[in-house]
């Protein structure tokens, strides 16, 4: 069986947006539909990708390259660890976060260079893409109301860290429209899934 077979499918956008909630969401509409789901999250999802996740979030400070390079090394244990045998066997998976999180963060956010950090993170994956990217949308200032006062080391970047972060998530998005849908982050919840699963379906994965 090919890891093809599978379905991949990652949730992007900001922090504050509300990927998890429609994560969670989703999971379950498409367990009901009588689909294996698995769920998971990057940095994090493997044991060793839960240290490299406290690490560089919570740890003490790295410099850029050395964050984009453990981000790159917790996707390459997580796809090998997780998501390709999930595919094998027919799976859904269903990611908080993926390698356009890296390119947007690091590459964007950091200024390492987007076409760089792309090439990193699609080696460490060995070039593995979701079969649909959900990007949600929503604006860094209302991204921070939501979060309130705690923050990770990402999180507590300056508003125009978050807007260089958000607009390049969009340049992604508007490159490849076939593979993204792109939704209001700022719209009910129940109205963000309905969407949502309208597009799973449409394309066939519910």
């Amino acid at each position: 069986m090919s890891a093809r077979e599978g379905t991949f499918i990652a949730f992007e956008g900001g922090d504050g947006a509300g990927k998890s909630t429609q994560v969670d969401r989703l999971a379950a509409s498409l367990t009901r539909a009588g689909r294996e789901v698995v769920l998971t999250r990057q940095p994090g999802g493997t044991p060793l990708g839960a240290a490299l996740r406290d690490l560089v979030l919570h740890g003490e400070a790295v410099t850029p390259r050395a964050e984009a390079l453990i981000f790159a090394a917790d996707k390459a244990q997580h796809v090998e660890e997780v998501i390709l045998p999930s595919l094998e066997r027919g799976a859904v998976v269903i990611t908080d976060r993926y390698t356009d999180s890296s390119i947007a963060y690091q590459g964007a956010g950091r200024d390492l260079g987007s076409a760089e950090v792309a090439q990193l993170q699609g080696w460490a994956v060995a070039g593995l893409l979701p079969h649909l990217t959900v990007l949600v949308d929503i604006d860094p200032g209302e991204g921070r109301r939501r979060r309130g006062a705690v923050h990770d080391r990402m999180e507590a970047e300056a508003d125009a860290f978050h807007a260089a972060v958000r607009g390049h998530f969009l340049a992604l998005a508007e490159q490849a429209p076939q593979r993204y849908l792109v939704v209001d982050g700022t719209a009910a919840p129940e109205e963000i899934a309905r969407r949502v699963w309208a597009r799973v379906t449409e394309d066939g994965f519910g």
